[in-house]
């Protein structure tokens, strides 16, 4: 992962969490050099998010055990970092396996310190990245972590009601906000873009392409969501820190913070007709939980916990991870995918006193997902599973899973349009091949088609992260920002919606954005509310410069590259009238 920096430190797309792979590996047996080339870690590989951001917790060395080789308090915190930042993504906090095999004591202490250190530097054709062969870890580090395998591993600390509240603070009360926009700007055309490595959101007019504000707010943040009214924005960091700022404001503001958890990744606030604004929701990777909040003050109201059973098996999981969220538009609802375990959630806030959970048994390894056009159907990727699982928001119940034709299906939210053949259709890329989906979704005005993959496309190569269109264009786009070529990294592949039979165009956007240095990575384009023009970010390591360029969607030429000092590694930009309406 040296190679790639802006990755690492970025969406923590952490290659790596796929540590200690057992399948095919005898033990204690070193894998033949001529297998190493078959692991190189892949886009598809590489995606595992980290949970670096716990690295920073002081957390306790266990208690010493006859015959477990003792680490010291340096090497314990050297371990903790490193297996933070790039295992337990996929391993988990607890060392109890998510997309990726347990390391339990009972499991490691049977291979042994050997096999352990041998595995670590060599790596598997399994998955498994060979960390000191490659020179990602040094000897020192590869021994530190071999023997911090055997030792039992100490959980962070929790996070409940009263961390929350200790947390929570409301800087301008509701009373004191106006009645009505204090300014000028035009809030529905505004970008709230995503300064990762800096603790930052930019505000950007999406109409002069000026910065209107830099808002201090959680470390990376992961997505901005809006309210329905479109009038304030949530935030949320991957440290679990949530902002909420009232764009009315002379100057749009900070209104109410809270620290939800210690690491976190989704937002959403309530969408349903007479509950607009009212309650917002945000989830935790760890702890594994979410937390009902008052909508316009963020005043914590309910946790739940997600602790519990898989789908399939039955089996006990310690730490099941809240993926994405979505507010449904047919009911008082909130659509929760609990990644581990298989679930999807539907949570009906009408009550919170009486919260009824309505558990819907999906696929494993849920991830991110959209809705189809109508608003009527979720579609989410289990990734791990190569599946898209559709959940129907009316009648509140599961309509299919889909096998995705593809390694790692990654849709964002997705993207929707009308197929010149079988009519609407949601469309997703994916991190480990080439391959774009497209999936049928009109089961009234197209049921042959429904909920069936249509077509697939092939577009650059694997790691990508997002398709974008908009019901005004007929353009379907496909970064690929995690592909290991700098030329398809930096560049975007465009499908005519049209005639897609006839393949991608190349947009060279990094090459447009006048930078010449780093990697360049182009990921996530965002159209205006016209639909217009889609705004791409240009993403460097922190220390190189970044920076957004934006693409006239009916020529596919360039129409503005925004170069400046504050726009430091851009990565998702959110308009508000897209967002706020779900539209992508």
């Amino acid at each position: 992962m040296q190679a790639h920096p802006p990755i690492r430190s970025a969406i923590h797309l952490a290659s790596a969490a796929l540590v200690l792979l057992w399948t095919g590996i005898a033990a204690a047996q070193q894998p033949a050099p001529q297998e190493l080339k078959k692991h190189e870690t892949t886009p598809g590989g590489r995606y595992e998010p980290s949970l670096d951001v716990l690295r920073k917790e002081e957390l306790k060395k266990p208690g010493t055990e006859e015959g477990i080789p003792l680490l010291t308090d340096e090497e314990w915190q050297i371990a903790n970092k490193i297996y933070f930042e790039r295992c337990a993504g996929c391993h988990g906090t607890l060392r109890k396996g998510a997309t990726g095999k347990p390391l339990t004591t009972d499991i490691t202490r049977e291979r042994g310190y050997d096999y352990l250190k041998s595995f670590i530097t060599y790596g598997s054709p399994a998955g498994m990245p060979n960390w000191g062969s490659s020179g990602e870890l040094g000897e020192r580090e590869v021994d530190i972590m071999a023997r911090y395998l055997l030792n039992e591993p100490v959980a962070p600390p929790e996070w409940g009601m009263a961390q929350m509240r200790a947390s929570w603070k409301v800087h301008v009360p509701v009373d004191k906000r106006p009645t009505k926009p204090m300014n000028k700007l035009d809030i529905d055309n505004l970008f709230s873009v995503t300064l990762r490595d800096v603790g930052k959101v930019a505000l950007i007019d999406g109409n002069s392409y000026e910065i209107v504000k830099i808002l201090d707010t959680g470390y990376a943040v992961h997505i901005s969501r809006l309210s329905k009214s479109g009038r304030y924005l949530y935030t949320i960091g991957r440290d679990g820190l949530v902002n909420l700022i009232d764009l009315w404001m002379e100057e749009p503001t900070t209104v109410a913070e809270i620290k939800i958890g210690l690491e976190a990744r989704s937002i959403e606030s309530s969408k349903f007709e007479g509950w607009e604004d009212k309650y917002a929701i945000a989830g935790a990777y760890w702890p594994p939980h979410f937390v009902i909040m008052d909508g316009l003050t963020l005043e914590p109201l309910r946790i739940e916990s997600t602790r519990g059973y898989t789908y399939d098996t039955e089996e006990y999981h310690p730490e099941p991870r809240v993926a994405s969220i979505v507010a449904s538009h047919y009911a008082p609802e909130f659509l929760v995918n609990i990644k581990e375990t298989g679930h999807i959630l539907l949570v009906d806030y009408s009550d919170l006193a009486a919260l009824k959970i309505t558990k819907i048994e999906a696929e494993r390894f849920l991830h991110d997902g959209g809705f189809d056009s109508s608003k009527r159907y979720f579609l989410v990727a289990a990734n791990a599973r190569n599946r898209i699982a559709v959940v129907d928001m009316k009648e509140r119940k599961l309509v299919k899973v889909i096998d995705s034709q593809g390694e790692r299906p990654h849709p964002g939210r997705g993207a929707n349009f009308v197929h010149p053949q079988y009519g609407p259709v949601w469309a997703t890329s994916h991190l480990g091949d080439e391959t774009i989906t497209l999936i049928g979704t009109d089961p009234e005005g197209h049921p042959e088609y429904a909920w069936k993959v249509v077509q697939t496309l092939e577009g650059q190569g694997g790691g990508s992260l997002f398709v974008k269109t908009h019901p005004n264009s007929r353009h379907l786009y496909v970064d690929t920002p995690l592909n290991p070529e700098p030329e398809i990294a930096s560049s975007v592949a465009v499908f005519d919606i049209d005639n897609l039979d006839a393949g991608y165009k190349v947009l060279p956007v990094g090459e447009w954005s006048g930078i010449a240095q780093g990697m360049r990575r182009v990921v996530q384009g965002e159209f205006n509310k016209q639909g217009t023009e889609i705004w791409f970010s240009v993403w460097n390591a922190k220390n190189q410069e970044s920076a957004l360029v934006v693409v006239d969607d009916k020529t596919l030429t360039l129409k503005k590259v925004v170069r400046l000092p504050d726009v430091i590694t851009p990565t998702g930009k959110f308009n508000v009238a897209n967002t706020r309406n779900d539209i992508y």
